[in-house]
């Protein structure tokens, strides 16, 4: 099987196909702590006592996440609520799901909506 050749990152290192140079990983990292450091704090997005109150029940109730089967462990909003109290508070737009498929599926989803 061929293997493709190495590749020179703009900052001049010779890096293997496939594999990201050590500058753009210093520089991502960079890019997720001020997006983090931007971002108001779960209670300021609205993740109180009486929100976690809410995911205990609802996920009493919903035990199986909607997208593998497997137990579900995550209230999602399946429409982005982005900051609307009226969308977070809409249990019709709450979905049960376990942490994989919310890291992976669900906010792949989320990101086209932001296209």
């Amino acid at each position: 099987m061929p293997v493709r050749a190495p590749r020179i990152c703009p900052c001049g290192h010779r890096v293997p196909a496939g594999v990201p140079c050590a500058c753009q990983e210093r520089r991502a990292a960079e890019r997720r702590a001020r997006a983090e450091a931007n971002r108001p704090s779960a209670r300021e997005r609205g993740y109180s006592v009486a929100w976690q109150k809410a995911r205990a029940g609802f996920l009493a109730k919903h035990t199986t996440c909607a997208r593998c089967g497997r137990p579900a462990t995550v209230v999602h909003h399946v429409v982005p609520h982005r900051g609307d109290k009226l969308k977070f508070w809409d249990r019709k737009n709450w979905q049960p799901v376990c942490k994989p498929c919310h890291d992976g599926p669900c906010q792949i989803d989320e990101r086209k909506c932001d296209v």
